[in-house]
Parts: C-alpha cells; structure tokens; sequence
C-alpha cells in the first residue's frame, strides 16, 4: 500500500480531539450517496417514461408514413411494392385517414377515422394486440352476424366511455364533407356497429381515434380506389429518419415520407430535455456535497499542519502531501458513490411497490392513471446512465479535493513547526 494511501486512511479514521471533522467527512459521504441515489432513480424514470411511451407510440402508429403531397394516392399497389423492395423495409400497408364525427344517441365526439387492411396492417402496427374487447377481423361486413349486417367499426377505450357505448351498438358516423344539394352540401352520415375497442394506454389514442376497414373508409369518403398513404414499418426504429430521406430521393418530389420521430418530436423533446435538466438538477445535490469535502480538507490540513511539516522534514514531497489529501477526499468521494449507485438501484429496481406502499400510508394518489399518458409508473435502469453518474460523483469529488491538497503542498516546515 502506498504510504500516501496509508495516510489518507489514518486521517479518516476519527480521534477524539477530531471528531467534529469526522461527522462533517460522514456528512459529505451522505450528501454524495443521496446525490447518486437520487440521480439513478430519477433518470430511471424518465428513461421509463420515454421507453413506455415510445413503445405506445410505435404501437399505434407506424415507423414511417409515405403520403402524396395534396391528393389521395392512387398508384399505392405499385409504391407498396417498391417501398417493400427497400433495404430496412420489413412490411407496409396503406391506409386512409380523415376527420369525422361520431354519434351515438344524445352523446357526439369528434375523432380521426382511420381505414386500414386489416391483413397488412398487423404486420405494420401492434392495433390488433391493443384490443380488449371484440377483435378487428369483424370490421369487414362479410363476417358481421345479422340481417342488418352493419359494417364494423373499433374505437378506443376513452372514446367508448365518453360516448356510452359497448361492443355491438350502434353508432353514426358523420362526414362534414358530404353531397351537394340543391340546398347546398350536406353531411354524409352512416351507420356502424361497435366491433370492438382498443386500449392503448394513452388517452391521446384511446380518445380520438376510430378504425374501419379500407373499403368502407374508401366508400364513405368517395375515394374510389385511392388511399392517403402507406405505413411502413423498418428493421432499426432509430434509422427511421435515414430510411425516410432515401424513399423522399428514391419517389421524387410528389411524395413525401416521415418517421416517427418527426411525427412525435414534440412529446420526444419534451422527454429529453427534462431528462437532461433532471440531471444538471440533481447533480448540484453531488455538488454540494464536494463543497463538504472541500471543507473537511481544509480542516483536516489546519489540524494535521504539524504532521504535514514532520512529513516534509522527513524527505516527503509537496506532491506526495497533495497525493494523502487528494486520496482522502477520493475516498469519501468512492464510498458516497458505492453506497448512493447500491441504494439508487435498490429503489429504482422496486420503485412501483415501493409508490404504492407510501400510497396505502399516506393515502395519496402520486400517480393517477386517468390523467397522465401511462397505466402504470415505469423505471428503467440504464447501465450507461449509472456509469456517467458514477463517474461524474467520483471527478467532482476529485476537483473538490484539489485546492486544498495544493494548499497543504505548499506548506513549509520551518513555518508551521514555528510555533510548535
């Protein structure tokens, strides 16, 4: 062992005339360990967050979507194949996607229906693995039971309940761009039957969203065999953008495709840019605790000034006194991060039972599920993320011990034995 590390550690350990140093040395390894503790638990979070919600995100929508700039696309059989010919293209589906309105006795709600190939769209989309009830092979009216066989239609969760209705009710659907009369243009309206509804998780979806089947949207809608455009879903979702550039290049300038990360940048920069303030936030909490540090150094140097001068006289040099005070406070530093990276993992590991304890005891709701985007509180532990907490506690405990181990090197002997 070094004599350096010897020292360091002799210095640590509390005497009896030191012992105020000591409760300030166990003070600053507190405050580094809640520092790291904190951080691994909150960027566990968001991480959940934006996992989760990427997850729903991709569920319900597609990897990229290729649409024609103003008008319906009416070549879309022979762009599907080309698109599928594509490097990264695993599948693609067309779809058709217009604003309308849903009533159902006294109740109405303004939606976005979709029309999708019930075939192609479950290898693009997760929609089918999101019903709850019903199922979307019944939104053909071939496979509808009944003489009044109705063509079928699915809607969210939220949207049900808003509307008060349950699989196999009726329901109208009304297009504001409808037929020209003598009296001018009337509403286009047309009755469905509940086939089923969905449960995504986020109430954006499960609120504004309804789906038919392709035909029956290009029917109601006058399309004739036209779609809006073709969802595609790709190998690697974070080459998206890339794969989205080559088809804008590869179709020419009447086409237009987006990834999913253009169509949700909004909600994705929010998630990041919260995360990254997260950490410069709670990395102050790291930062006093090294402002601790350096003031225990500072003390243990105006404590030790004789030791440091009969070190000197004995051959040691001003950068073997700098090397026991940096390793001193290295070492609060060390153990503050050890024990805040094992209890920050401990917690972020078991955060959801862990909520629903100090729920029960408190008896507070800190995370209701009908209001924010998720069902249940996510934490995801990233190693990168511990790594660069760790490493960050450890080099700012580092330059906290830095000027007052200078300070301790530049002590001459002759000057603090003076007085000895």
């Amino acid at each position: 062992m070094p004599f350096e590390l010897f020292i360091g550690l002799r210095y640590l350990k509390a005497k009896r005339k030191s012992t105020f140093i000591s409760i300030i040395s166990v003070i600053s390894t507190a405050g580094v360990a809640l520092g790291v503790m904190a951080l691994i638990v909150v960027m566990a979070v968001m991480t959940g967050f934006e996992e989760q919600i990427t997850e729903k995100i991709l569920g319900t929508n597609a990897h990229v979507v290729v649409i024609r700039n103003g008008i319906p696309m009416d070549d879309y059989h022979q762009v599907m194949q080309k698109l599928t010919a594509m490097p990264g293209v695993q599948a693609a589906t067309p779809f058709i996607y217009n604003q309308v309105m849903l009533s159902s006795g006294k109740n109405v709600s303004g939606v976005v229906l979709r029309g999708i190939d019930v075939a192609s769209d479950r290898q693009v989309t997760r929609l089918s693995r999101s019903v709850v009830e019903g199922s979307i092979d019944t939104l053909d009216p071939k496979l509808s039971d009944g003489a009044d066989a109705l063509p079928g239609l699915v809607i969210g969760k939220e949207l049900a309940k808003h509307l008060n209705i349950m699989v196999g009710d009726k329901i109208n659907v009304i297009s504001p761009i409808g037929n020209i009369t003598p009296l001018g243009m009337l509403p286009k309206m047309k009755t469905f039957r509940v086939s089923g509804i969905f449960n995504t998780g986020m109430f954006e979806y499960d609120s504004t969203l309804a789906y038919v089947s392709l035909s029956q949207a290009q029917l109601f809608f006058d399309l004739g065999d036209t779609v809006t455009g073709i969802q595609l879903k790709v190998n690697d979702i974070y080459h998206a953008g890339e794969l989205a550039r080559g088809i804008n290049q590869s179709l020419g300038p009447g086409y237009y495709a987006r990834d999913w990360m253009q169509m949700n940048r909004n909600i994705l920069f929010a998630l990041k840019t919260e995360k990254v303030v997260m950490f410069v936030i709670l990395t102050l909490i790291v930062l006093v605790a090294a402002f601790g540090i350096a003031s225990t150094l500072f003390m243990v140097v105006m404590e030790k000034t004789r030791d440091i001068a009969i070190l000197k006289s004995m051959g040691a040099t001003g950068s073997s006194i700098m090397k026991i005070f940096v390793m001193e406070g290295l070492i609060i530093g060390i153990i503050g991060t050890l024990v805040g990276v094992g209890s920050g993992l401990l917690i972020a590991r078991n955060l959801e039972p862990i909520i629903d304890v100090i729920q029960k005891i408190t008896g507070q709701n800190f995370f209701n599920k009908d209001i924010y985007y998720l069902d249940h509180f996510p934490s995801q532990v990233v190693p990168y993320d511990v790594a660069l907490i760790s490493i960050t506690a450890v080099l700012v405990s580092f330059i906290a011990t830095l000027y007052p181990a200078w300070q301790a090197s530049r002590m001459l002997p002759a000057e603090a034995l003076r007085y000895e």
